[in-house]
């Protein structure tokens, strides 16, 4: 796959398409899914038993978008235990994680050596700094980019754990 992040509903085969909040289908026959909590819906309602029960589905080929998100969404607490809830899922059901991380992927990395995972984490939306991406990859955390993103990081990140998404950039 070659885009591993997108919100266009319409994206081809070769995209993972994030559902939008509370949609768990219909699900297009040969197209690829992410399923979760945005951390901007924390505050909101949502149903964790029919997100689980959704991401079985083999059309769901990763978890998330979920994460932390400093400046919006429920308290950082809840959004962990919200997150944290996410990983569970991601190990249980052997699919990779889609990260949205906005001031803290610093705890990002702490959760990720805390919680020792099996499955690829992936930060999508990366714009940081080379010193930034650079401790990620240590951490074995992999990185997706878009149209905006600083390209001095090309240097710092091996090629297998960089990524292309199209985000909301259709």
């Amino acid at each position: 796959m070659t885009d591993v992040h997108t919100h266009n509903l319409d994206a081809g085969p070769d995209a993972i398409i994030n559902l939008p909040a509370g949609q768990y289908a219909p699900l297009r026959e040969g197209r690829h899914y992410s399923i979760g909590v945005h951390p901007w819906d924390t505050a909101s309602d949502y149903d964790l038993e029919k997100i689980a029960l959704a991401a079985e589905n083999p059309q769901i080929v990763a978890i998330g978008e979920c994460g932390l998100d400093a400046l919006r969404g429920a308290s950082l607490d809840k959004q962990e235990d919200i997150f944290r809830w996410h990983v569970a899922l991601s190990e249980r059901l052997g699919k990779p994680l889609i990260i949205h991380a906005v001031r803290t992927l610093q705890r990002i990395i702490e959760l990720h050596r805390e919680l020792h995972p099996t499955q690829t984490w992936i930060v999508h939306g990366f714009r940081g700094k080379p010193q930034m991406a650079a401790a990620l990859v240590r951490e074995g955390i992999h990185i997706s980019i878009g149209k905006k993103y600083n390209p001095s990081i090309l240097d710092v990140v091996p090629s297998d754990f960089l990524h292309h998404e199209t985000d909301e950039d259709y």
